[in-house]
């Protein structure tokens, strides 16, 4: 996270005693990635995290490769995923690598029997349709349409959804989430340039601590598998803490974007970066203002990185007959551009209300068999003809 942030109680030295109002002492945990040299925040629970009554089951949950290796121009229907009642189930994984997995959700109800952690990856939640709460030790963050959930690995949490008629695009980070090292200055503040600050990131805001003893059952992914948990105190029983490592919520609608006399390349839509991807956000805007500009994307080669392009709303100037929820897949090692007829299309354009996430992978990404089952068949020859 770019800033400092706190909620709650908590005494006004680090590892100090620090007591309920019963007398016993609260019960300190650094929350920490990196070992001790990343990001951490220092939370304080009424009850020990560490009380595991029972181990349960596994399940494993190790996305099944359909095609390990891609060199053609793929696109599949986001929207032909079939809604499923529980959260985690809902997840499908489209399109993987050791850096990061790529999914669809359509989950029908919200998290109420058990908990989440996701010990592996950063996870980077698209909301698409829906809204609801984000519910976690920290405390709970509002989300709708638009909304960017960033959930750092490790964070336990619940998805409390308002109906029934949800859509998530969401990518998990096998390597920490962060704001892209240009806008940030030496101390981490965003900068001016940057098309977003500190204001428009919005941290967990209510922190609602739970002393409940009981059964609790957390689900915890490691590994590709899930582990099941019993704990025997509540997990959101945190009265206060403090730090840089949390979860925040950012709207796509919040993002400005830059704009140029000519063409801008894609870095400039980018709004998170890990060592594996960048993931940028392609919002309304005003076109290019050279008298002579095409505002279209020029052909290019995609060299080093697989580019994938998630299609939220409006028209995407470059593309033919593209709907809400379609993925299109340009590998790396071959060029790809506009759909015929878009580059003189674009002549003249003011404006775009076009809305996309897009995620740039620096390794290749392989093809579940969740992916080739909403493939565009016949998408890689939609350049043949206008």
């Amino acid at each position: 996270m770019p800033f400092y942030h706190k909620l709650g109680q908590f005494p006004h030295k680090r590892h100090t005693v620090f007591r309920q109002p019963d007398g016993k002492l609260y019960h300190e945990e650094l929350f920490g990635t990196i070992g001790f040299d990343g990001m951490s925040s220092l939370l304080y629970h009424i009850n020990p995290p560490t009380i595991v009554k029972e181990f349960l089951s596994t399940k494993d949950v190790k996305p099944t490769i359909a095609e390990a290796k891609n060199m053609k121009m793929r696109s599949f229907m986001g929207f032909h995923v079939e809604p499923t009642q529980d959260y985690l189930d809902s997840r499908k994984p489209m399109l993987v690598n050791n850096d990061c997995y790529i999914e669809l959700a359509a989950p029908q109800k919200s998290m109420k029997d058990y908990f989440y952690k996701n010990a592996d990856a950063d996870e980077i939640i698209f909301i698409h349709k829906g809204s609801g709460r984000l519910k976690t030790q920290l405390g709970n963050i509002t989300f709708s349409y638009g909304d960017y959930l960033v959930i750092p690995r490790g964070m336990i949490y619940q998805m409390e959804f308002n109906d029934d008629n949800n859509r998530l695009f969401i990518v998990q980070a096998f390597n920490p989430v962060y704001t892209p090292k240009r806008y940030r200055n030496w101390f981490g503040q965003l900068l001016e340039h940057s098309p977003y600050c500190e204001r428009d990131i919005r941290p967990p805001h209510e922190l609602e601590p739970q002393n409940t003893i009981g059964d609790f059952l957390v689900k915890i992914k490691k590994q590709d598998v899930l582990y099941d948990y019993v704990y025997g105190t509540h997990p959101f029983d945190v009265v206060g803490w403090d730090g840089f490592n949390y979860p925040y919520a950012f709207s796509i609608h919040d993002f400005e974007p830059i704009t140029g006399r000519v063409h801008q390349p894609p870095p400039v839509h980018q709004t998170f970066e890990t060592s594996g991807f960048v993931l940028c956000s392609f919002v309304p805007r005003l076109y290019d203002y050279h008298p002579q500009s095409i505002p279209a994307p020029y052909n290019h080669s995609n060299i080093d990185s697989d580019e994938v392009l998630y299609y939220v709303d409006g028209d995407f100037m470059s593309r033919n007959n593209i709907e809400k929820g379609q993925i299109t897949l340009h590998p790396a090692g071959i060029p790809h551009g506009p759909h015929p007829g878009a580059y003189e299309r674009s002549i003249g354009k003011k404006e775009t209300e076009e809305l996309a996430v897009m995620v740039d992978t620096f390794r290749p990404l392989q093809l579940t068999t969740n992916a080739m089952n909403i493939e565009v068949s016949d998408y890689y020859k939609s350049w043949l003809h206008d």
